[in-house]
């Protein structure tokens, strides 16, 4: 294996096992939200006027897809939905009461992460860290690029027709 399939096998490694073992904490603790509605919640929780566009182009997901996680969010009473006076076309949505705080143990998790992971970031440098984000941003764009050649647009295509 050369060093570039090694840098990836190991970022591979790495984000496989930070995704299942948030995960499993996640699922201790937010055992009746599937993680679609989680990040939902999140991104509606961070962001003012958040509708069906701008949830679909931030998870890669058709507006169809979001608008039935959206659609079960409202029935489950943790989100609603709204229109602004001057635009009655556009639906936003807001968290509940009760979405709000599924947002806070969301959150409270990402605190928890953070501290276990601590000791890690602890002895990487600032240069250190600089590189591994300047590596992240190429390796972004190069893929942008490639997937631009394609002809295919993320933002309005979800993974499952990939």
């Amino acid at each position: 294996m050369n060093k570039e399939e090694q840098v990836l096998a190991e970022f591979w490694d790495l984000f496989n096992k930070k995704i299942w073992l948030d995960a499993y904490k996640m699922k201790e603790s937010l055992k009746e939200y599937k993680p679609s509605e989680i990040h939902c919640i999140e991104y509606i929780g961070k962001s003012e006027d958040s509708n069906v566009t701008k949830l679909a182009e931030t998870f890669y997901m058709t507006r169809s897809a979001i608008s039935k996680i959206t659609k079960k969010l409202i029935e489950k009473g943790l989100i609603d939905s709204y229109q602004k006076p001057d635009n009655k076309k556009e639906i936003y949505f807001r968290l509940t009461e009760q979405g709000n705080a599924i947002y806070k143990v969301h959150e409270k998790l990402h605190k928890e992460f953070q501290d276990r992971d601590k000791a890690v970031f602890e002895h990487i440098s600032e240069k250190q860290l600089d590189s591994m984000i300047g590596f992240a941003e190429k390796y972004n764009k190069h893929l942008d690029a490639e997937i631009n050649k394609l002809g295919v647009d993320l933002k309005s295509e979800s993974f499952d027709k990939l």
